[in-house]
């Protein structure tokens, strides 16, 4: 990963906007779940390419419901 950028946890945690804190980051890294992550040292790190992948594997995709899709029909 030669050209790869790494994220320390304050920065994770900016980069979920809150929603991730760091303790929970700390807590996952105990139990090995949640993004893969880069020790050097006492340094803890998290490759971007990592967390982007972290995020397809999250994504949730959501459809339209069957309702709206009726409703939407029905004014056609």
């Amino acid at each position: 990963m030669p050209d790869s950028k790494f994220l320390t946890p304050e920065e994770v945690a900016d980069r979920y906007r809150g929603g991730i804190s760091i303790g929970t980051l700390r807590n996952w890294r105990a139990m090995r779940i949640g993004p893969s992550f880069v020790k050097v040292g006492k340094a803890v790190l998290y490759p971007v390419d990592e967390l982007d992948a972290w995020d397809r594997k999250n994504r949730v995709q959501c459809g339209a419901s069957t309702r709206l899709t009726l409703q939407t029909g029905d004014r056609a």
